[in-house]
């Protein structure tokens, strides 16, 4: 029997697969966005995924409308919305999403996992925050959790992750068990600008670079097909060690997760974006590592880590894109596909075909191998021995990568305004 995981706030899944890879069945996942929901369903097609408000959702719903049931728990993991604490806004403690964080605790309560992972950005632990942050920690105490009181910040780029992406990771455990260890650095970028998380030790092997993340993939230029769709069967350069696990040609270290039918040759998220030729000159011209200044876009240097992707805001908050990186060598915006790797998901991991929603996915995800580290301290603090399924698992239905939001919102059941649409502010006169 492999322990079970509840994933709530689950976006895409990038957790949930990070989970999985460490040993776990996530029986159910929780989320609110009916395409995130669909593209959670694609991957994870044997488990649950629960389109609904976190707020509004109870304890015995969740068991009741998985196959959880009565089983005992293992873990819950998840992250609340981050933008009322990301050091990127304004940090409003009066930001209704922060009121998320609660119903976290609320489902803990519920649930009564073993153990459980509260996820966030780094901002979390700045000024005020830390009081909020405290007050949280006080009440998990108050019902019967143990929490690690010093809570880390960790850096994805410090376990095999070729991005500068950090976030912070709360641990809790029931009164009478053992709370986990933060997992120790498992590499270092060796080519990278100072950053205040990254563990910077020549002793542990290499980060994967950019160019290990996609050395290997087909020139989406060279498809004429990716101008209209999203997919191509491509003939594939030399892999590095890295890009070679993310195939599937080679298996990542200690993985745990279902083998998926895929076809290796199968590139996919890989839509072209049309550029003018203005846009292309300043491409071509802007030094790897440097931004572009009329885009703002940063262009990657393939020797080194990329910067945090970032997500953009759903459409509630303007449905904005976040500059996306130009690519190393040609002079175009990086795929979704190029995106994900850098983001250690596995090539037979897909995202919704519009590439606002694909970026949106990845950039609001934790990286998988981030995700993994965490999870495998979770599992030596259960002393499980970890057990890789036999049986491969089929992906699921290609319809669900295409659904737009009101048809997303029917499938799951709910109303197509559960995200709520952009208010604009008259002007004034």
């Amino acid at each position: 029997m492999r322990p079970i995981a509840v994933d709530l706030f689950a976006g895409a899944g990038g957790m949930t697969l990070g989970f999985e890879q460490a040993g776990f069945d996530v029986l159910a996942a929780v989320e609110l966005d009916p395409i995130h929901c669909a593209v959670h369903e694609f991957n994870f097609p044997f488990w649950s995924t629960l389109c609904a408000r976190v707020e509004k959702i109870s304890g015995k719903k969740i068991r009741r409308l998985s196959t959880i049931r009565n089983k005992e728990i293992d873990v819950v993991f998840g992250g609340s919305p981050c933008q009322g604490f990301s050091m990127m806004g304004k940090r409003a403690l009066d930001d209704p999403r922060n009121s998320l964080v609660f119903h976290f605790l609320r489902l803990i309560l519920e649930l009564q996992p073993k153990y459980f992972v509260f996820e966030n950005v780094p901002g979390l632990t700045v000024g005020e925050h830390r009081i909020f942050l405290s007050t949280v920690i006080a009440e998990f105490e108050k019902n019967g959790y143990r929490v690690e009181a010093n809570y880390q910040v960790l850096n994805a780029a410090n376990y095999g992750v070729p991005q500068d992406r950090a976030r912070l990771f709360i641990f809790g455990c029931r009164q009478g068990l053992n709370l986990p260890k933060y997992p120790q650095p498992l590499t270092a970028p060796k080519i990278s600008k100072k950053s205040k998380y990254i563990v910077n030790n020549p002793d542990l092997p290499a980060t994967p670079t950019v160019w290990d993340a996609i050395c290997d993939l087909p020139e989406v230029e060279n498809y004429s097909e990716l101008i209209e769709r999203d997919w191509v069967i491509a003939k594939y350069g030399e892999p590095s060690n890295y890009s070679s696990q993310l195939r599937g040609i080679s298996s990542i270290e200690k993985n745990y997760s279902y083998e998926r039918l895929f076809d290796n040759f199968f590139l996919t998220c890989s839509t072209r974006t049309k550029h003018n030729l203005q846009s292309i000159s300043r491409f071509k011209q802007t030094e790897p590592g440097k931004t572009e200044p009329v885009s703002h876009f940063h262009k990657l240097a393939a020797n080194g880590i990329s910067k945090t992707l970032r997500a953009g805001t759903p459409r509630n908050r303007g449905a904005f894109t976040s500059p996306r990186p130009i690519h190393p060598v040609t002079p175009r915006c990086i795929t979704v596909r190029e995106a994900a790797r850098l983001h250690s998901y596995p090539d037979w991991f897909r995202f919704h075909l519009t590439k606002w929603h694909g970026f949106r996915q990845i950039g609001n995800s934790v990286p998988p191998l981030l995700a993994k580290a965490i999870a495998t301290e979770i599992i030596r603090a259960l002393e499980i021995t970890p057990v890789k399924p036999e049986q491969i698992q089929p992906l699921g239905d290609d319809s669900l990568l295409e659904l737009n939001m009101s048809q997303a919102a029917k499938k799951f059941g709910v109303d197509e305004n559960i995200i709520e649409r952009r208010i604009r502010k008259k002007k004034q006169d």
